[in-house]
């Protein structure tokens, strides 16, 4: 729901930039450059008061600090904020600041609005989420896109920050954004294709509920066209849904494989909705190598192979690349709790007869 209320932003009102991580650096390069918010009262509003230290503090007259503890502090005397996806939308600070007029919006957000008005025809947007899989399937349909010889960036969760690429966007045939929920939580665009790859719970440490997680991912879809696309695995009855809350053409994909790889099939399907040639897709498959930290095979020492999958990051995860690896496997795993349920990594640790040991580290071992 957006319950922000709109009004008349005068040139010399304030403008913030909420987070001073990669995208929030990203966000400052693209307003200094920009004619519209000239001689604007730039604040940076972080909670790391070292934030200050990755920035030349005397290059502009404009650039204030708010930093710390206290750096959601009277946020309605802000005209705009742009909010990093690390900051989530529901904040109450940012929603009081909205009930009283303040607009928030973000680098995405942005960076939709600015291809929109390219006065030639605007590249293709691919615009790709899910709770895993997403930056795999991202980065497989960008390399199957300049295999083809098309004229492809990518960007988003991804990679380089939307508006670093703004130009070159511009000017390509095909941008693959890979999007995540907190990117999604207050987005009013729509790519041409949407991808939803499996959607599980996840990510309830930072957002209200499954219900507010769930509606962010399906914006991906929600302000679409009919002439758009949204694709979808079948069998996941929330990829489903969002799906069906969309008004594009439905692509239901049933892949043909288990765990990381059924996220190739998706690029697959999206590869041969856009005209690249069977020969070229099945090349790029073949040849890709995945992603860092995804199953990513480590090192085979005294005949024991070790497999890197830190960007499992929930249950769900966990539990597909146990059954995927269909060798001998010790488990070891942990990390930070997100108050997820952990049924589904108990069950697929029980059905397994491949798992020899399981070791559990991190805050969440007990």
């Amino acid at each position: 729901m957006r319950e922000q209320v709109s009004r008349h932003i005068s040139r010399a009102a304030p403008i913030a930039i909420l987070g001073f991580g990669r995208e929030g650096q990203s966000l400052l390069r693209f307003i200094e450059k920009n004619p519209t918010y000239h001689g604007r009262e730039i604040w940076i509003l972080d909670k790391d008061a070292l934030v200050k230290d990755q920035l030349d503090t005397h290059r502009s007259k404009n650039i204030h600090w708010q930093v710390g503890s206290g750096y959601l502090k009277s946020l309605s005397r802000f005209a705009l904020i742009l909010r990093s996806p690390g900051v989530p939308y529901t904040l109450p600070q940012l929603y009081r600041a909205r009930c009283d007029g303040t607009m928030v919006s973000s680098a995405t957000n942005l960076f939709f609005k600015e291809i929109q008005k390219t006065k030639s025809k605007h590249p293709t947007i691919i615009g790709v989420t899910g709770t895993k899989g997403k930056g795999t399937t991202s980065t497989l349909i960008y390399q199957i896109l300049r295999k083809a010889n098309k004229k492809a960036v990518l960007a988003g969760n991804i990679g380089k920050p939307v508006l670093d690429i703004l130009s070159e966007a511009k000017r390509a045939e095909f941008v693959v954004l890979e999007l995540s929920s907190f990117q999604l939580q207050d987005f009013p665009y729509a790519p041409d294709i949407a991808v939803v790859l499996d959607i599980f719970p996840d990510h309830l440490d930072q957002h209200h509920s499954l219900r507010e997680y769930y509606g962010s991912k399906a914006n991906i879809g929600r302000f679409q066209k009919k002439s758009d696309a949204i694709f979808y695995f079948s069998k996941n009855p929330l990829s489903k849904n969002i799906a069906a809350k969309s008004s594009a053409q439905k692509f239901p994909v049933t892949p043909q494989s288990e765990g990381l790889k059924k996220n190739y099939d998706m690029a697959r399907a999206v590869a041969r909705f856009i005209q690249i040639p069977d020969s070229v897709i099945e090349k790029t498959i073949a040849s890709f190598r995945g992603l860092e930290h995804r199953l990513e095979f480590v090192k085979t020492v005294s005949e024991i192979s070790f497999y890197n999958d830190s960007a499992a990051t929930n249950p769900e995860a966990v539990a597909a690349a146990i059954r995927t690896i269909q060798t001998p496997l010790v488990l070891i795993a942990g990390g930070k709790d997100k108050k997820l349920n952990y049924r589904p990594l108990a069950d697929a640790i029980r059905e397994s007869s491949h798992i020899q040991a399981v070791i559990l580290i991190g805050e969440n071992r007990k």
